[in-house]
């Protein structure tokens, strides 16, 4: 089963997602719009980052997720 790790650091503003293990990070590649890409030693995304991601405290923050066969 594949898994999807979400992280939200409030201090820091950054909202990570990886679909990929962590521990294979090998370059990230920043897109623009504050958002980078983590990849493996292969080139294949395995996650991102969004910088100055910010919620609203008063509420925590929920995630969905959806699986969409094509």
């Amino acid at each position: 089963m594949g898994q999807v790790k979400i992280i939200h650091d409030r201090i820091g503003n950054t909202l990570t997602v990886w679909w990929g293990n962590p521990q294979n990070e090998y370059v990230c590649e920043e897109t623009g719009n504050g958002v980078i890409q983590m990849k493996d030693r292969n080139g294949q995304v395995i996650g991102f980052e969004k910088l100055y991601f910010q919620v609203d405290d008063s509420e925590p923050l929920q995630c969905a997720l959806s699986t969409v066969e094509i």
